[in-house]
């Protein structure tokens, strides 16, 4: 079951990361797998704290469309 989990990072933007899971996976498991993610790649640092993250479900059967709009502040 996919969840989409949304880092800040220091750069201002938010990296938004598909994690593969179970449906009762715990929260900090799906943030700490998409902050590893994060972390090995090239991007810019993300900030490790629980609290910024952004965490839901991604509907895979089309019932309910998935915002993914890029908000640049």
């Amino acid at each position: 079951m996919p969840w989409l989990v949304a880092l800040p990072a220091l750069d201002g933007r938010e990296y938004v990361y598909r994690v593969h899971a179970p449906a009762d996976a715990l929260r900090g498991d799906l943030f700490w797998s998409a902050f590893h993610c994060h972390d090995d790649g090239p991007h810019p640092r993300a900030f490790d704290r629980f609290d910024d993250a952004l965490i839901w479900h991604a509907n895979t059967d089309g019932s309910d469309p998935i915002d993914l709009t890029v908000h640049q502040y």
